[in-house]
């Protein structure tokens, strides 16, 4: 793909936004997130609904130029959204509506500013897929990890747009990998909650806000409200 697209604003329920065209090479005024789990029906589509309130909650609908979505390594094609997921992005106030499963494809990791996987298998299973995917391929929590570690004030400010410093984020976390490691094999994993109970579900999406809440600040430059 010579022209892969993007878009403006956070997305709607079939994880497109406005379109528009860009080329290699070229500057963007776009930053496309993409979040990864299995059959995008749990997992992710709580990751990517949570991110796009936690982003609208900070920087209006717009998200100045971030664009927010996610697809399953083994994606329920067509599939909507489990009702447990969306009973816990109620429980955030996030939107559920519109939401429909979709399988990981090579566009969609090429288009792709910023991969973030809930398991360490499915970040290796992204960054097999090739297209330089290693360096912006990162498991929630591990990025989480790394961006706590990253002083804001070395950042672009939000002045300079959104969109520049989520790439300068994306960079200084890729350069710290491998200086802060997991103190665990299971601190970077974000187990499956699929035909689990409500309560499972929840827990699931305690650990997806906790991970993201920082991230976002980071992303977008401004704090959660009290």
């Amino acid at each position: 793909m010579t022209a892969p697209e993007a878009g403006r604003g956070i997305g709607n329920g079939e994880h497109a936004a406005e379109i528009t065209t860009t080329f290699v090479g070229l500057p963007r005024d776009s930053f496309r997130i993409l979040h990864v789990s299995t059959g995008n029906v749990c997992r992710s589509p709580i990751t990517e609904r949570l991110t796009r309130h936690f982003v609208a909650q900070r920087l209006g609908v717009l998200g100045g130029g971030l664009i927010v979505e996610s697809a399953g390594t083994w994606g329920h094609e067509g599939a909507p959204m489990e009702a447990n997921a969306e009973t816990v992005l109620a429980d955030f106030g996030a939107d559920a509506s519109g939401f429909v499963g979709r399988e990981l494809l090579d566009e969609h990791v090429i288009r792709a500013d910023l991969v973030l996987t809930a398991t360490r298998d499915h970040r290796a299973q992204v960054i097999s897929m090739g297209h330089s995917a290693g360096l912006r391929t990162f498991t929630l929590k591990e990025f989480t990890r790394l961006v706590k570690a990253i002083d804001p004030a070395t950042l672009p400010p939000l002045e300079d747009g959104v969109v520049l410093r989520a790439r300068a984020l994306v960079r200084a976390a890729a350069a710290l990998r491998g200086w802060l490691l997991a103190p665990t094999v299971e601190a970077d994993e974000v187990y499956d909650p699929y035909g689990a109970p409500l309560t499972f579900f929840r827990s699931v999406g305690d650990e997806i806000h906790e991970a993201l809440d920082p991230v976002v600040t980071a992303l977008t430059g401004v704090a959660a409200r009290a």
